[in-house]
């Protein structure tokens, strides 16, 4: 989650820009009236609105336009400065609403289309999910936000049994198919917390912020029930062996996280298979 905030971080930050571009935009305001109608200010009035903008929405960065407008006219209509008809002003102040309104929907759709990009680079085309790179960071993050808080996280590393034989029977498409209804209904049972990823072929991890072993063997269990039925109602001859690690301590990559969680799973694999088995890393 390189550029992940929690929610209720991401709406405070998100207040605090809201208010800082309103005072920002009082104090050039207020600047404006000060310097007199000889001074053009409007590259500064642009300044909060691009910030409300960029960092908050665009619904915001209107707002923020609509202030910035009617403190300009408020500053034309105190100066006395003469005009040839009292309708001048007003008509003024609607190009300039009309000049920030343009930078402000300008703004957002750059980035809404920075950030469709970085989405794309960070998901697998076929299921959606995070792709490896982009989940080694989630997990780093989450390594450096346990240090700072310690929470207790969970890793679990999922890999399906079975999965050649369904493209060898159905074809690559029918393979295809499995894959994003794994992720699919991993969502339905998955907290907004939760992350999935497709590591590998048939490979999937996830990652489980605030997680104990009670918790983690509820989640575990419903889930993989869940899968197999959805399977079954397609009679795909997959199941699933899942290694999970609840991590008291700190690995220290998370490299080495992910690979202990891929031992666990390997060695329900070369066992009974369709089966979880958990290990809990502590000091």
């Amino acid at each position: 989650m390189k550029f992940h905030l929690i929610p209720e971080n991401q709406k405070t930050f998100q207040r605090v820009i809201l208010f800082l571009g309103f005072v920002l935009t009082g104090i050039i305001g207020f600047i404006d009236h000060l310097t007199g109608y000889e001074f053009a200010f409007s590259v500064f009035y642009v300044i909060p609105i691009a910030l409300v903008t960029w960092y908050t929405s665009c619904r915001l960065g209107l707002v923020t336009s609509f202030l910035g407008a009617l403190l300009w006219l408020g500053v034309d209509l105190t100066s006395a400065h003469p005009y040839s008809h009292h309708f001048v002003p007003i008509w003024n102040s609607f190009i300039r609403l009309s000049f920030f309104v343009i930078i402000t929907v300008l703004l957002s759709k750059l980035r809404k289309s920075l950030a469709r990009e970085k989405e794309f680079a960070s998901v697998d085309n076929l299921t959606g999910a995070f792709n490896p790179r982009f989940f080694y960071e989630l997990v780093q993050m989450e390594i450096n936000r346990f240090k700072r808080y310690k929470e207790p996280f969970s890793l679990v590393y999922i890999d399906l049994d079975n999965f050649k034989s369904v493209n060898d029977q159905f074809g690559h498409s029918a393979g295809d198919q499995v894959l994003r209804r794994v992720v699919s209904c991993s969502r339905k049972y998955l907290r907004k917390t939760d992350v999935i990823a497709r590591l590998g072929g048939d490979e999937f991890a996830l990652l489980l912020p605030d997680t104990n072993e009670e918790s983690n063997h509820i989640l575990i269990s419903k889930l993989q029930t869940e899968l197999l039925e959805e399977m079954e109602q397609s009679n795909w001859p997959i199941t699933f062996s899942i290694g999970v690690i609840i991590c008291f301590k700190a690995p220290n990559t998370p490299l080495e996280l992910v690979n202990m969680a891929d031992e666990i799973m390997y060695s329900v694999k070369h066992g009974s298979k369709n089966a979880i088995k958990y290990l809990t890393y502590t000091d």
